[in-house]
């Protein structure tokens, strides 16, 4: 059954003349063994919640993963699918894709990626389980991981998560071949992999990758542990190839007709390329249909829940049908109070009326949860051993958090958050882009957006970021205004359920924009006229977040001088390119003098303000001072959005 996998391997990654055979050829011992006797799994249903979650975090492996989904019988895994590894519009990518092949969990391309979403899936099913029951959530995380997961530092970061949290449902299988793509692993690193997890926390063993009782042994002290596991397995790439067995040219390369000839030869196989032998098979069938009594009994839990209702809609991603009320409700008062306040203050009272009324809420702070606002008042904290806590304290990690935030949305139940400043999205945007790659609901809460941070100085002052974060696609970024605009872009992020949001937030306080009252989320297309002209508009001004007063005092004196000036709004650039041609067209103003104004660079400004508009905000890192003094030593003014305006009159 393990030849099987090397076979598979071996043929796809020939035919495409492109591909990574060495590892799936090296764990198909230790992946046979997780399939057929611990995984808990039924081919049939790829979707069924209380599956067993199976990541392989060495993704460049991915015929391992395709190789046991077409074994096991999962229905797109066809040979086909085999034939075609790695070409146009196969569900085979050259690493495993979220959404593209059913039985993959998430996208693990960059190495140490798999391994930390895998956390943060463990982590929401012991959630889970605390609010539903063991009953309807009780399965376990595996994890394939290689060398170079346990040497990107991210996973330094999940690890030590893991531990603090004793996720003992957790379990990784360390591909322990000593390669990597130069060479020996003993070329850059001599780290004692055991010592280093077990100083986190973990349990840790060591097993020959190619005895089949000892793995067997093994996986079972594993599901035994009342901590996270690592099972440190001793392979040899490319095991089973001819010549080439243990080398690293069996890593990232075809391993050519001759040699696949000679090691089909070793092995005994005599099979053409994609074909297997009936009872090998029979025998791989029978894995993928092993769990479907299990799941049986699981559905039928279910339908006598009296969870089953919430349950159902909680796993499906639906939100409950009066989610947004004490939103809405909050918003009107507002409308009377106008309190001028920080946005960061603006996003945590939009928390304040959201977490209570969608349970599915799930938040935390990379160590700045009084900067971050992240934390409603009255929330128990995430922690062992019962899990049912709502708040994350996610330490100084926010690669580590980004991630197994992925992970938790993709195990699905729960709708993560997590805060960090601005500047330091920056070590998320790996775990962002991905999240964007896969259409995944997370929402990031970054604050201190800008210069208006102040004496922290430009380690701290994000001038590029925005630009960065919205060159992203399929990322949502907002900056609100004012507390009205930062309630209604929490619900435009809460309602986008095909990727992730980003809501940049300040930490100085600004004045409320948004006098007057609205049937509609007018943050949700992006842009909007706040103040139309007095007459026909000559001028029209954009802005963002804490800059739109400045913009608005600009208008009131070009108005006063006699130039009619509309002021537009801009929290979402990406819903704004949603929106149709003519609502784009009426919001753009083109015929009048265009200026935006933003305490960041220019770069995507140009969508609104053209090859001929003004732009006022940074060109530069920022400095050490007081916001005022920044604001005005740089010349992000309202003086210096009207003469940029007077200038092209």
């Amino acid at each position: 059954m393990a030849d099987a996998i090397r076979v598979l391997a071996m043929d796809g990654v020939e035919k495409a003349n492109s591909g990574h055979p060495g590892m799936p050829m090296g764990m198909a011992d230790v992946a046979t063994v997780l399939f057929s006797k611990y995984l808990k799994f039924d081919a049939s249903r790829p979707d069924w919640a209380d599956r067993d979650r199976f990541i392989l975090s060495a993704g460049h492996g991915s015929m391992l993963i395709y190789a046991l989904l077409h074994l096991t019988g999962y229905k797109a895994a066809t040979r086909e699918e085999l034939s075609n590894f790695r070409q146009w519009g196969s569900k085979t990518a050259g690493h495993p894709e979220y959404g593209h092949m059913p039985g993959v969990e998430t996208t693990t391309g960059p190495l140490g990626q798999g391994l930390s979403n895998a956390v943060g899936f463990a982590m929401a099913e012991r959630h889970l389980a605390s609010r539903f029951g063991d009953d309807l959530v009780d399965h376990r995380t595996w994890v394939i991981a290689g060398d170079g997961c346990l040497m990107e530092g991210i996973s330094q970061e999940a690890i030590a998560l893991a531990g603090r949290y004793q996720l003992n449902k957790l379990t990784v299988l360390w591909d322990d071949n000593a390669i990597t793509i130069d060479g020996a692993v003993s070329l850059s690193d001599a780290t004692d992999q055991l010592a280093r997890f077990k100083a986190a926390g973990w349990a840790v063993k060591a097993v020959d990758g190619h005895d089949t009782s000892a793995i067997k042994k093994a996986l079972a002290w594993a599901t035994k542990q009342s901590k996270p596991s690592l099972v440190a397995c001793k392979t040899k790439i490319g095991k089973g190839a001819a010549t080439l067995e243990g080398s690293h040219k069996t890593h990232g390369a075809a391993l050519g007709a001759a040699e696949i000839a000679a090691s089909r030869l070793g092995m005994g196989w005599e099979h053409e390329p994609f074909d297997l032998p009936e009872a090998i098979e029979k025998a791989w069938k029978k894995v993928g249909k092993q769990g479907a009594k299990a799941r049986k009994a699981w559905e039928a839990r279910l339908a006598d829940s009296a969870h089953a209702d919430e349950f159902t809609r909680a796993m499906a991603g639906d939100l409950p049908a009066a989610a947004f009320e004490p939103l809405k409700a909050a918003i009107a008062q507002l409308v009377e109070t106008k309190p001028a306040q920080a946005t960061r203050q603006a996003s945590g009272a939009a928390l304040d009326q959201l977490f209570g009324a969608i349970p599915e809420m799930i938040g935390g702070s990379a160590d700045l949860t009084g900067s971050n606002n992240t934390l409603v008042k009255g929330t128990r904290t995430y922690d062992a051993p019962d899990y049912e806590g709502r708040y994350v304290n996610w330490g100084i990690r926010e690669h580590g958090m980004a991630a197994a935030m992925n992970g938790m949305a993709l195990h699905g139940g729960v709708i993560p958050y997590g805060g960090t400043f601005m500047v330091f999205s920056d070590y998320s945007r790996p775990s962002i882009r991905l999240a964007a790659l896969m259409g995944i609901r997370v929402v990031h809460v970054l604050t201190h957006d800008s210069i208006g941070l102040g004496e922290d100085g430009p380690t701290h002052q994000p001038v590029e970021h925005l630009a960065a974060l919205r060159a992203i696609p399929n990322l949502l970024v907002f900056r609100p205004a004012d507390t009205i605009e930062a309630m209604e872009c929490w619900q435009a992020a809460l309602q986008n359920r095909t990727g992730p949001s980003a809501l940049a937030l300040s930490r100085q306080k600004t004045a409320a924009v948004r006098l007057s009252a609205s049937d509609t989320n007018l943050s949700a297309k992006g842009a909007y006229e706040l103040k139309a002209a007095s007459g026909e508009a000559k001028v029209t001004l954009f802005a963002t977040g804490t800059e739109v007063p400045l913009a608005l005092k600009a208008a009131e004196t070009l108005e006063a001088e006699g130039t009619p000036t509309r002021v537009v709004s801009v929290p979402c650039f990406e819903l704004f390119e949603q929106q149709d041609a003519a609502y784009q067209a009426s919001i753009i103003g083109r015929g009048t003098v265009r200026v935006a104004v933003e305490a960041a660079v220019k770069q995507g400004w140009e969508r609104f303000i053209g090859e001929d508009g003004a732009f006022v905000g940074m060109s530069s890192f920022g400095a050490s001072a007081p916001a005022e003094v920044l604001y005005r030593e740089f010349g992000i003014t309202a003086d210096a959005v009207v003469a940029a305006a007077k200038a092209r009159l």
